[in-house]
C-alpha cells in the first residue's frame, strides 16, 4: 500500500512506500532512514519533472498524459522520447481504456495506471 504526498506519515504507518506527485519538489526526504523495501513512486509530465524525480531517488515514474486530451498531453511519440531521457522504469498514465491499451505496445513503458480503464 502506498500514500500519496506524505512520506512521513506512510513510514509511521508502515505502508510499502510513498508517491511523490509531479508538483513535489522538495528534497526533505532525502535525509530520512527508510526500511529496506520502502519504494519511492513519482510522476511527471516533461524532461525536467523527469530530472527532479531522479533527484528525489524514485524508484519508477508515472508519465502522463499518454493519451488524455489535456494540458500534459503526451502522445505516443513524445512519450517514447521522454521514456528515453530516464534510467527509471516507466508507466504509462493517462486516459488508456480497452480500446487504445494495445498501442501500449508501441511504447517503453514497462505497465500502465488508470482509473477509466477499470471503471
Amino acid at each position: 500500500m502506498f500514500i500519496s504526498n506524505n512520506i512521513k506519515l506512510a513510514m509511521k504507518l508502515d505502508l510499502d512506500g510513498a508517491y511523490i506527485p509531479s508538483f513535489n519538489k522538495s528534497f526533505e526526504h532525502l535525509s530520512f532512514s527508510f526500511k529496506k523495501n520502502f519504494i519511492l513512486l513519482g510522476s511527471a509530465h516533461n524532461h525536467k519533472e523527469i530530472k527532479i524525480k531522479e533527484s528525489q531517488k524514485i524508484k519508477l515514474i508515472f508519465l502522463s498524459s499518454l493519451f488524455k486530451l489535456n494540458k500534459n498531453f503526451l502522445g505516443i511519440n513524445k512519450f517514447n522520447k521522454l521514456s528515453t531521457h530516464t534510467y527509471l522504469n516507466v508507466i504509462a498514465l493517462g486516459g488508456i481504456n480497452k480500446q487504445n491499451r494495445k498501442k501500449l505496445k508501441l511504447t517503453k513503458c514497462l505497465g500502465f495506471a488508470g482509473i477509466s480503464y477499470f471503471e
